[in-house]
């Protein structure tokens, strides 16, 4: 039996990152799941920040260095902080942190998690204004795919808490010795869109954070007031294709996901001024990155 506690946690950062890079089932496939207790340090690159396929209208590549840390009970702890390599911004501009619990029973996975994010003052990812959330999923083997379903809590920083769920569809295709795995991924994503809305009055329309007094020659900010008319309603917000694929060689492992999105249930955006109609497009992203994975405890001889 090999583990699947990667995927898992994986699973449930897909919601909180919108990396279809992040569902890569086989990771550390090759590792007994009867063995010890495990860490595993990573760092991955994206080349912008995207949720739920809506983006700024400034990339915001980043270097996410992580570090976890795998319970053979189950149980999980993740630590990570993203850096900004934009060429007018270099910053840290997130701290994230996540606990839960993974489980495997027969052909089913499953699991819950809980996550804090610590946003930079600066930040302009757009999801910014999150302070934290609670997600889990759900996986079944059929043999011919998976199927996983996906549930997700956003709390937001002055406004409601957004609901999330998702579908997703994938078949894991392994080289003959499973070093290689390549991972056809169909997802779809509905929910609110209360944490758009929180963006817009802080990143858009006049209202891009670090504008205001005290920033140079910039003049005081004076907010405008942006309301979004569906950001109260349950709609399909994303569809997502991704390709994401590993290599793993001893304790390392090597992967790399590209992901073409496509945005779905435009906003209705008003402002003091007028009401604008958003114009979605499709995305591509990609993301990149290298761990290495080391037992907790030494094996006794």
């Amino acid at each position: 039996m090999y583990i699947k506690l990667t995927f898992g946690l994986l699973l449930l950062l897909m919601l909180q990152i919108n990396l279809s890079a992040q569902s890569n089932k086989s990771s550390l496939s090759g590792i007994d799941a009867n063995s010890e207790s495990f860490f595993i340090a990573d760092v991955s690159f994206i080349n912008d920040a995207v949720f739920m396929g809506r983006k700024d209208s400034i990339s915001a590549p980043y270097i996410y260095p992580s570090f976890s840390y795998f319970d053979k009970s189950g149980f999980f702890a993740d630590a990570s902080f993203s850096y900004l390599i934009n060429s007018d911004e270099n910053r840290i501009d997130l701290f994230l942190l996540s606990t839960g619990f993974l489980f495997e029973w027969k052909k089913w996975h499953a699991g819950i998690s809980g996550t804090a994010y610590f946003y930079s003052e600066d930040s302009y990812n757009v999801r910014s204004e999150t302070v934290g959330d609670l997600s889990g999923f759900l996986t079944y083997d059929l043999s011919i795919m998976d199927v996983s379903l996906l549930a997700s809590t956003f709390f937001n920083n002055g406004s409601s808490a957004d609901i999330f769920t998702g579908l997703m569809l994938d078949k894991p295709i392994y080289s003959r010795d499973h070093s290689f795995v390549i991972d056809p991924t169909l997802a779809m994503y509905a929910g609110s869109q209360y944490f758009y809305e929180e963006y817009y009055n802080t990143s858009r329309l006049g209202n891009r954070k670090g504008q205001g007094s005290g920033s140079g020659n910039s003049q005081p900010l004076v907010t405008n007031l942006v309301e979004i008319k569906e950001a109260s309603k349950f709609q399909v917000l994303n569809i997502e294709l991704g390709l994401p694929m590993q290599y793993q060689h001893k304790h390392f492992i090597f992967s790399f996901t590209p992901v073409l999105a496509f945005p779905q249930s435009s906003a209705t955006i008003t402002t003091e001024d007028e009401v604008i109609t958003e114009e979605l497009e499709s995305t591509f992203y990609f993301s990149a990155g290298i761990s290495y994975w080391f037992p907790s405890k030494k094996k006794q001889n």
